[in-house]
C-alpha cells in the first residue's frame, strides 16, 4: 500500500459508486461485493474523490466548511482515506 500524502488525488476505485440508498436515503458506497453505508462526514470527504483535488485541496475545502482548524480535520480525512483505500473502495 502507498503512503497517503497531501498531493495524492483520491477517486473511487473502478466499480465503486457514491450514491443514495433506495430504501433508506442515506449515503452509501456501492460495489460489486457489497455496499457500505457512510456517515455524512465520509460522505462530504468522498464527494470531492474525483480524482481532480488534492488530499490537501479536500481538507481545506472542508475545513472552511466546517468552520475547522485544518490539523484538527486532516487527521480525520486522512483516517478516512486510508480506510477506503485499505478496504479498496478508493484509489490515488
Amino acid at each position: 500500500m502507498n503512503k497517503i500524502d497531501q498531493s495524492c488525488r483520491p477517486r473511487l476505485a473502478p466499480g465503486v459508486r457514491l450514491q443514495d440508498d433506495r430504501l433508506s436515503g442515506e449515503p452509501v458506497l456501492m460495489f460489486p461485493e457489497g455496499v457500505l453505508f457512510i456517515n455524512p462526514a465520509a460522505h462530504d470527504i468522498l464527494k470531492q474523490c474525483d480524482g481532480s483535488a488534492t488530499v490537501k485541496d479536500i481538507i481545506t475545502a472542508l475545513a472552511e466548511e466546517y468552520d475547522a482548524p485544518t490539523e484538527e480535520l486532516g487527521k480525520d480525512v486522512l483516517d478516512c482515506l486510508i480506510d477506503l483505500q485499505q478496504r479498496k473502495l478508493l484509489e490515488f
